[in-house]
Parts: structure tokens; sequence; C-alpha cells
């Protein structure tokens, strides 16, 4: 499989025994898992995957682990952002050994640039890169955006194939969408799952949404509905989408309810251990019983997905 036939690809959680040690029983669990929902792509050390969070050495090890578990069934995508450039193309070495398709690049994070400059950074990344690249816009974590000019420059790029949109603002998907239809092989993934269908009808190539880690056939589902036509099954399923973020990402503290809230649900679908990486803790009993509260619901909503399926929620139980 290559990229042109990826549609949902999930931003893959990074299963930890320790602050520095990967889980790979709970990796193999959590890729069989997503595989087994019919997703077409997986992308490692993204924020879900805390990559930033992670020790260099750790971000390597996550990288050959998925794509030796992946094994060539669905292309791998590797996260690279970094505040080294060095360490970004280093890790982009490591993932083009281990056999990953691509990686994925923010911003560099910390200090402010300009757009001349972030272009400047991505045309020599993409010429020294050994695998081709995906912008990745997140400014909300890393307080600078692609630009849209800075898209249109970058699609005269052949080694940058694609951007994943994490900004949560249509306005500039839609330009993103307008801007890159100059190029038929530019993909354009939205990442909120809350506007997964919204970016779909605008003209997205598909989702890189954290919750198709929990459920990958609700969102496989999703696509194959919109893009067949069906949008009031669409809309329905998006409305469960929705839902299920609002239960599952909102215990505790609200900066950080989103990775722990998707952990410890991984957790309690006995898939991988629910300690993230710090200064991010796991969540405090009364936490956790709500957010197991929240799930007995969440899975009693999804009992209809296919319950035959391995990759029903309900099989975890």
């Amino acid at each position: 499989m290559n990229w042109m036939t990826a549609r949902i690809i999930p931003p893959l959680a990074t299963p930890l025994l320790s602050q520095d040690e990967l889980d790979h029983d709970g990796m193999e669990r959590l890729i069989a898992h997503v595989l087994a929902g019919g997703v077409s792509g997986i992308f490692v050390l993204g924020t879900t995957g805390e990559g930033p969070s992670l020790s260099y050495r750790l971000r390597c090890d996550v990288v050959r682990a998925a794509c030796q578990i992946a094994a060539k069934r669905v292309p791998v995508l590797a996260g690279i952002t970094d505040t080294s450039y060095t360490e970004s193309l280093r890790l982009a070495t490591v993932a083009a050994e281990a056999g990953a398709s691509a990686v994925a690049v923010a911003p560099p994070f910390y200090l402010l640039y300009s757009q001349a400059e972030l272009l400047h950074y991505v045309e020599r990344l993409a010429a020294e890169s050994p695998l081709p690249i995906y912008l990745y816009n997140i400014p909300q974590l890393t307080k600078v955006a692609y630009g849209i000019d800075v898209v249109r420059a970058a699609i005269q790029i052949p080694r940058v194939i694609g951007l994943k949109d994490s900004a949560s603002d249509l306005a500039y998907l839609e330009a993103v969408l307008n801007v890159t239809r100059q190029r038929a092989d530019f993909q354009v993934y939205v990442g909120p799952e809350e506007i997964l269908l919204e970016g779909l009808l605008l003209g997205a190539t598909g989702g890189v949404c954290g919750g198709a880690n929990l459920n990958p056939e609700l969102f496989v589902r999703l696509f194959e509905c919109t893009r067949n036509g069906q949008l009031e099954e669409a809309r329905r399923l998006q409305n469960l989408v929705n839902e299920n973020s609002a239960a599952l990402y909102t215990v505790g503290d609200q900066a950080s309810s989103y990775l722990r809230g998707m952990k410890a649900a991984l957790n309690c679908l006995g898939i991988c251990s629910d300690l993230p990486a710090l200064p991010l803790s796991r969540f405090s009993n009364d936490e956790r019983a709500l957010l197991s509260s929240r799930m007995t619901k969440v899975l009693a909503s999804q009992q209809w997905l296919s319950e035959s399926s391995p990759s029903n929620l309900l099989s975890r139980r």
C-alpha cells in the first residue's frame, strides 16, 4: 500500500513501560487493533504519540517497532518534529532504514520563526531527508503555522507530498485545499476528529484522528459513508465521534485531558498501559473511575458496530 490509498491514519499513542522504555507488547496489540479496524496507515510520534516528550533513543525504538510490527501491511508515517534540525534529519534517516514510507514535521517550536525562515527550513529538509515529507500544521502547540504562502511554495517541492492540519480552523483548511488543488497528488489530512466530516466535505484526503486508536472502525465507516454520499449516516457517525470525544477527553485538567484520557481509555480496553510521558501523570483513582464509567457508556453506544469484528471495542472487555 502507499499514501495514495491511505484515508484513515491513526496517530498512534505510544505504549510505555517506563519513562524511557517502550511497551512492545502494547504496541503490537495497538497496531493489531487499528489494522483490524480497517485503517490504511499509521502515524507514530505525533502529538498523540507524545513524540517531542520522548528521548531520542526511545523515538528510534518507536519507529523501528512500528515498522517491524506493521510489516508493510500499511504505510508508516513517522513524526520527526524537534527544535534541532540535525535531530529531525537523523530520525528521518532512522525511519527510512526501518522501512517507514514518509515523515511528518511541524514547525520547530520554542523560538519564533518568520514565514521566510520556515520555508527555508522546509526546502532544506526536503532536499536532505531520505523520505518524502508531510507538513504538520498545529500552531496551538508550535506557536507558528505553515502560512498559505508557505504551503503554496511547498507544493512546488516534489518531496513535500502533503499536509496534516490540526489547527481546528476550517477557514485555513479550505484555503489550503484551494491552493493545493493545483497539485493532484498532494494530500491534505484533517487532524481534529470533531471536524472530520466537515473537512472531508471540503475535499480533504482523509483523517489522522486520535480517536481511531480506540475505535478505528467508526472512523473508517465515517470516511466511507462520506465518500459514498451517504451523508445522513456520515452525520450520525460524526455525532457519535463527537459524543465520544466529549466523554473521554474531558476528565481532569483540561490542558492534558486529551492525552491522559486517551491512554486511560486504551488501558481500560486492555491494550496498553496508561502511563504518559512526564510531566503528565496517570489519572488519580477518582479520575480513572470517572473515565471508566464513561467508557462503559461509550462501549454500549458502539455495540452496533459489527459485534463479530475483532476491531470492535466490546471484544476488549
